[in-house]
């Protein structure tokens, strides 16, 4: 049986994402969830953490599924969803998970690090280090400190 769904070659509608739900073919919204949606989008552009405006809207999921709802271009609106949010806040909400990634460390940005001819080699040189502890962890210290860096030109 084939539904009205219009999606990408090979893509199929497992279940209508939260605040929808399907009538004879046709994507409706669910006042319900779509208030859930609306909801999380707000407390998350307002500043709480993405669990927090989770739990603020009522929606229990784990950190990857709630973050999904915010990245679902569906809920804008297109030939077959009608639309939930405005095109302003959702980008506001991938602008706020851009900067917190980016804060956590979870993006590099890599246009500040050095190109291939800027690396400098690093090469380290020990000497064979004379037994000088009986405690392991004294003489690993030791050993530790004898480790001699050389920084040269890349190639």
């Amino acid at each position: 049986m084939r539904s009205e769904f219009e999606g990408k070659v090979g893509e199929r509608m497992r279940r209508a994402p939260l605040g929808y739900r399907v009538e004879n073919g046709s994507a409706m919204i669910d006042e319900a969830g779509a208030a859930q949606v609306r909801t999380l989008f707000a407390a998350y552009n307002s500043g709480l953490a993405l669990k927090d405006a989770a739990k603020k809207a009522g929606i229990t999921g784990y950190h990857s599924s709630i973050g999904r709802i915010l990245k679902n271009r569906r809920y804008l609106g297109d030939d077959y969803y009608p639309a939930l949010i405005d095109e302003a806040t959702f980008e506001k909400a991938q602008q706020l998970r851009l900067e917190k990634a980016k804060s956590l460390g979870r993006i590099y940005d890599y246009t500040d690090a050095p190109g291939p001819t800027e690396q400098k080699k690093i090469t380290f040189k020990l000497e064979k280090v004379p037994h000088k502890f009986e405690d392991p962890y004294e003489q690993a210290a030791f050993a530790y400190s004898l480790i001699e860096m050389e920084e040269a030109d890349g190639e």
